[in-house]
């Protein structure tokens, strides 16, 4: 899969099945409305009319099913009829699914892809997922012939019209995106460190036409960024704040994605145990995500400013890592207490939401981050948490995860409650709960949001991507569908602007005197 292309196309053209393998998927009652003169030249003259008619009438998805319709050249895939109302409507985790498990093999393929105009964004990147990039097997090395997969979307319902290029562009970009944040995170640690990941970024602002800022190793320490300094100073590779910033004229508000990049996490002198140490390449699954994000965001006109920050650092062992007990000086000007080295993603993302806030400006705050082992238990393999002062936010999460894909769950925003978690008698703070048996996924989230106030006037958002990061032993490039679902309204491009549940005024609907009554409750 990894040297394969994908490309979105208005229409595949026609091609004899044997020589150009397809897939036809989508829902039973959605196939059922695909004319045979649309598919005719894909399938003849290996399948009949009278043959799509009947394998059509066995399918019987529950959730799903399938059946071949010529050898192993062509397949029809039903996704499930209907989902529940916490599952997105595109059925985009069985879109991944039935793409790996049923496109037949081949050089040259071809997916028809059978949908509402709605679920089109997020069914584009779901078959984006089918198709890593990363991978090392000596195999795929020796084999120098380029892979395509062709993707034409027939639309359903309303507005079924033909797909537009501009759409085209939007699911293409959408979907380099997502395939470069799973890129990212399935790369391990001795090629993906905190030197290759600042590449990364760089690659990524030269195609943008952005110069990144960064800030590393001693510098971090001389400025004050203790959490990010102490947690990767025991590194090979230093620890590093980079920062992609869009800055378009006309901007009305400005947005910061902080990104946790913890490029590997043994957990520190806290040190993780041989069995869940394994897949902590992982860790820097928020920041992946925040870069796939903002290249997709800005190729596709991103209206207001709009930061990309990222938190970089190996939490590693050596004479010079932090023990617990340590006292570091955050960039909050907050003191914290380590009492688990273990607990260092809060760290750094406590450092790069306060820089959001203190040198940025930044209106709305969005952290993302593969933050705690709990939010797997707390919201499960497939929904990240998110936790946030905003109901309109913490809603609007929801739905933009239903619209791409990327499923979202609340978690409880209780700070007058849970913060005393992080009692310290000699410090501001210490770093990880009194109690693990106590929201511990809200509290790490929690201990973030202390470092630009409880009070703060604006919208801050937290996103703990730690579970659907990946499926099985792959990354999944959660969470660039749902950034751009979610500020879509910001873009130019229409079809963001259909999958997005906010407007561009953010927090319109949140007044001064909710906020007022907020800070009197917290303080």
């Amino acid at each position: 899969m990894a040297n394969v292309g994908l490309q979105f196309q208005a229409s595949a053209g026609d091609a004899d099945p044997q020589s150009r393998p397809l897939l036809l998927l989508g829902q039973l009652h959605h196939l059922h409305r695909v004319p045979w003169s649309h598919v005719r030249g894909k399938l003849q003259p290996r399948v009949t009319e009278e043959l799509w008619q009947a394998a059509l009438s066995t399918l019987n998805p529950n959730p799903t099913d399938s059946c071949p319709l010529y050898l192993n050249y062509a397949t029809v895939a039903a996704l499930p009829s209907r989902v529940s109302r916490h599952n997105s409507p595109s059925a985009a985790h069985f879109v991944t699914r039935l793409v790996r498990t049923c496109l037949p093999p081949g050089t040259h393929r071809c997916i028809l892809m059978v949908c509402e105009r709605s679920d089109a964004f997020a069914s584009a990147c779901a078959l984006a997922r089918a198709f890593p990039l990363f991978t090392h097997r000596s195999g795929a090395a020796r084999r120098a012939d380029k892979k395509t997969v062709t993707v034409e979307f027939f639309l359903v319902g309303q507005d079924n019209g033909p797909v537009e290029v501009s759409t085209l562009q939007c699911l293409a970009n959408a979907t380099e995106g997502v395939r470069l944040a799973a890129r990212i995170v399935d790369a391990p640690c001795n090629e993906m460190n905190t030197d290759t990941f600042l590449e990364e970024i760089k690659k990524v602002g030269k195609d943008l036409g952005i110069t990144p800022t960064i800030i590393r190793d001693e510098e971090l320490k001389t400025r004050g960024f203790g959490g990010i300094y102490g947690v990767g100073k025991a590194a090979l590779h230093p620890p590093a704040l980079a920062v992609l910033s869009h800055t378009p004229e006309g901007a009305t508000q400005t947005i910061a994605w902080v990104g946790k990049g913890i490029v590997y996490d043994t957990g520190g002198l806290s040190i993780k145990g041989k069995t869940t140490m394994p897949g902590m390449k992982r860790d820097c699954g928020g920041a992946a995500a925040v870069l796939g994000a903002f290249r997709a965001a800005i190729k596709q006109g991103f209206k207001d400013n709009l930061h990309a920050v990222f938190c970089l650092a190996e939490n590693s062992v050596g004479p010079n890592a932090t023990r617990p007990d340590d006292i570091h000086l955050l960039y909050s000007g907050k003191t914290v207490e380590i009492n688990n080295t273990d607990a260092e993603g809060r760290l750094v993302l406590a450092d790069g939401v306060s820089y959001a806030c203190k040198d940025l400006g930044a209106d709305i705050i969005l952290d993302v981050a593969t933050l705690t082992g709990a939010q797997g238990i707390a919201t499960g393999k497939y929904h990240a948490a998110v936790l946030t002062n905003s109901a309109e936010w913490e809603a609007a999460c929801v739905k933009a995860g239903r619209r791409c894909g990327d499923l979202v769950h609340p978690l409880v925003y209780c700070p007058e409650l849970h913060f005393s978690e992080f009692t310290s008698a000699v410090a501001d703070m210490k770093n990880s709960v009194a109690d693990r048996d106590n929201s511990p996924s809200s509290c790490a989230g929690l201990f973030i949001a202390s470092h630009i106030g409880f009070d703060w006037p604006g919208v801050w958002v937290h996103l703990d991507i730690a579970a659907p990061v990946h499926a099985g032993e792959r990354a999944t490039g959660f969470g660039v569908a749902l950034l751009l679902a979610l500020f879509g309204r910001a873009s130019e491009d229409p079809l963001l602007n259909l999958v997005s549940p906010l407007g561009c005024d953010v927090d319109a609907q949140e007044g001064d005197v909710e906020r007022d009554s907020k800070r009197r409750r917290l303080v």
